[in-house]
């Protein structure tokens, strides 16, 4: 093998190759005397710059998976591994460190900071991790559509404009993935569509994989794979597109 081929090999091996590992997960809470199991035996795996949706009733346990997978919480059993890191083994500060380097999140309620304006929400990972980036912060600005926008704070922003920063904030730096709980689900039909755009547009440009929990369907069928959730385990995780709106329909009459 001459060293251009192998090296488009390797190339084309860390594109296939997982970046996130999860096996064997369980979740339980307790209601008083009882122990309600959440998660139950779930195992998957999401490729580098995979688009995968998880879909299932309310109930399912899919935001609880999206959480675990996240590191935003610890499973009872299982693993979690993330570019060859056992996020399940490490202390709350290297998680922490984890999360402002290599995730980005978009939660339905915005989880935007109060005091701090458009500008200022948006360079906030960059901030935190000590990277500061006017250029990478003014970019995405940009690209979400915001620079009208950019010195006010979030109460004067419609809900949009919120998730539009939202979405920004999640992609500035770089992460190799990207969760999304719900993230059009507080939006009317104009501004979810816009929001879904701008995130999958500009995830494409970061080459981040990502992965969202949510139960539209004209937004799965944009994925690469969909994992159907149904009383805290995996139903089906290689949903093709033209099953998708029967998975979608099946969710809500199960």
């Amino acid at each position: 093998m001459t060293p251009q081929a192998s090296m488009l090999s390797t190339t084309d091996n860390q594109k296939n190759a997982p970046l996130l590992i999860a096996k064997q997960l369980n979740k339980s809470v307790r209601l008083g005397e009882r122990r309600l199991d959440i998660i139950k035996n779930v195992s998957l795996s999401v490729l580098a710059g995979e688009f995968v949706i998880i879909m299932g009733k309310s109930g399912s346990g899919k935001s609880t998976l999206l959480g675990l997978l996240a590191a935003l919480d610890y499973p009872d059993s299982g693993s979690i591994e993330l570019d060859g890191k056992l996020l399940n083994t490490l202390s709350e500060e290297e998680l922490a460190k984890i999360r402002q380097s290599e995730m980005g999140f978009v939660f339905q309620s915005f989880h935007l900071l109060p005091t701090l304006t458009v500008s200022e929400n948006i360079a906030f990972p960059l901030d935190i991790a000590k990277a500061p980036d006017a250029d990478r912060v003014q970019e995405l600005i940009t690209a979400v559509n915001l620079n009208h926008r950019k010195d006010n704070l979030p109460s004067q922003l419609s809900g949009g404009e919120q998730q539009r920063t939202a979405v920004a904030r999640a992609l500035v730096a770089r992460p190799k993935i990207v969760f999304a709980d719900e993230p059009t689900g507080n939006l009317d039909e104009e501004n979810a569509k816009q929001v879904l755009n701008l995130l999958l547009d500009l995830r494409k440009d970061s080459g981040s994989a990502l992965v969202v929990v949510t139960h539209d369907s004209a937004l799965a069928k944009l994925a690469d794979r969909v994992i159907i959730m149904k009383d805290g385990s995996i139903e089906d995780s290689s949903l093709q597109n033209s099953q998708i709106a029967n998975a979608a329909k099946r969710e809500v009459e199960i």
